[in-house]
């Protein structure tokens, strides 16, 4: 196994410290082979019974991304609705996704019960397929962030209908819709934090014991 010094320690720590769920993007597009790597390191990550049961779909037929770009409108305007007041004015505030200035949409899907794998370590939790993929995801993000490459999750749309837009097989489970591209800016704290949402909690970082 790999030695890796202090200073590769030190590195590492400031990329999971910058990640980032970007949603301000330039318009210049990310290179093919840029993003052919950044696929290739996504599917080290690990898998139940290495079942490797993600799939990722890139969206760029402009009629597709318009529709998805009308369903997540129409989710979020439901969602604004379903608060009050001053919280639903901050809700209004924010910006929540880049699907406009993106140059690059990713799906984002996992397969329940792949042939892969031959069902090891999902009897009892058939849902580590899904984390797997969720783990895919996060190292197809620190690995764009590695490479000044901005991601954003958009959460705020329906499954679906998302599935039947992209005309995937229905078998398939959504598990995110991804803009990724060029940050248009980059800040030491998360958005949501800067603008008054939420900030982070101290005692997350503290072991519970049993």
């Amino acid at each position: 196994m790999p030695v890796f010094p202090p200073a590769f320690s030190g590195q590492l720590h400031e990329l999971f410290r910058w990640r980032r769920d970007v949603r301000h993007f330039r318009r210049d597009p990310v290179p093919e082979s840029v993003l052919e790597g950044l696929l290739a390191t996504a599917c080290l990550a690990p898998s139940v019974g290495l079942s490797e049961p993600w799939r990722f779909v890139r969206v760029d037929d402009p009629d597709r991304r318009a529709a998805v770009r009308a369903d997540f409108s129409q989710c979020n305007a439901d969602a604004l609705s379903s608060r009050a007041g001053s919280e639903a004015r901050r809700y209004a505030s924010l910006k929540l996704a880049g699907l406009d200035d993106a140059p690059h949409h990713i799906a984002v899907l996992s397969h329940p019960d792949p042939e892969q794998g031959r069902g090891l370590g999902r009897a009892t939790m058939p849902q580590t397929t899904t984390w797997s993929t969720v783990m895919a995801i996060h190292t197809f993000w620190l690995a764009a962030t590695a490479a000044g490459v901005g991601v954003g999750w958009v959460s705020i749309i329906n499954p679906g209908h998302i599935r039947t837009i992209l005309d995937v097989d229905p078998a398939l489970e959504l598990v995110a819709y991804l803009c990724v591209g060029y940050p248009a800016g980059q800040a030491p704290t998360p958005e949501l934090e800067r603008r008054g949402w939420e900030r982070r909690a101290p005692e997350r970082r503290e072991w519970v014991r049993r």
